[in-house]
């Protein structure tokens, strides 16, 4: 069995190590963190691997992963070079950043390791739920042909349905996420703050919540968003918009941007625009 080592054991990284010591695919060396303390709790977590200190004191492995928030990946990769542990061959080093490609582990790559980026569509915000919701997860690979080709085999072993993307597409891509997942909070917050201002009860927010999300995410899945779409926008009722989007606009700057913004690309979509 291949070995992988971590640098970096959060949520994200805690989810596929845990995957992957449960599936067999990979056994958990060592693990790197900021504090010895939280490297040690993410062992305890995924239930193999060893806390380490420092990279220098890391053994070599088949596969590494960095796991790190996006602005200490390229950092982490440089000390890692430094570090330079040995092996036989040349190791596979990802990654999971969704906006970076692998051109940030380049300290690496300059060393002939192997070097690609992973990233996975699912909302990592408890590894307990990630872990149960990751089979059918998209994944998508960029970077060296090898070691995507290995990676391919790994994450696809956990349920992972991996695809690849250019180095070059990597922002854009990362972005359409951010449109699928991280703004749905943000748009429900200002639904309900609107409610609230409106006199809606607020006993009834979190049946209104469930309601009609629940709802718009069943209309999407069985039509697709253009025969999901409802509103003034889908009947091209553009003076309807003009007015709210004033109404808007006036309680709150941001929103009344927001709703000016969402409603254009609304009536795209209501006349075929995609």
């Amino acid at each position: 069995m291949k070995t992988i080592s971590l640098l970096g054991a959060g949520r994200v990284g805690r989810t596929l190590a845990t995957l992957w010591r449960q599936h067999g695919v990979f056994q958990i060396q060592d693990v790197q963190t900021s504090r010895m303390a939280s490297a040690q709790d993410a062992c305890n977590a995924i239930g193999a691997g060893t806390a380490v200190a420092r990279p220098e004191t890391m053994r070599p492995a088949d596969v590494w992963m960095i796991a790190v928030p996006d602005i200490h990946i390229a950092e982490v990769a440089a000390k890692l070079a430094q570090a330079r542990p040995e092996s036989p061959t040349p190791p596979i080093v990802f990654h999971c950043s969704g906006a970076l490609n692998a051109s940030a582990l380049q300290p690496l790559a300059s060393l002939g390791w192997r070097t690609a980026s992973a990233h996975c569509i699912l909302s990592f915000a408890n590894v307990e739920a990630a872990v149960q919701q990751f089979a059918g997860t998209a994944c998508a690979l960029e970077g060296d042909m090898m070691a995507c080709n290995a990676l391919d085999l790994a994450f696809g072993a956990i349920g992972a349905q991996c695809f690849r993307v250019a180095g070059e597409d990597k922002i854009l891509y990362h972005a359409g996420a951010v449109f699928a997942t991280n703004f749905l909070p943000v748009i429900q917050s200002v639904a309900e703050a609107a409610w609230a201002r409106s006199g809606v009860p607020e006993g009834l927010l979190p049946q209104l919540r469930a309601n009609l999300l629940r709802n718009a995410v069943d209309n999407i899945t069985l039509l697709g968003p253009a025969g999901a779409l409802t509103g003034p926008a889908a009947r091209g009722d553009t003076a309807a918009i003009a007015r709210q989007a004033a109404v808007v606009e006036a309680w709150d700057s941001l929103s009344g941007d927001a709703y000016r913004s969402l409603s254009a690309l609304a009536l795209r979509l209501a006349r075929g625009g995609g």
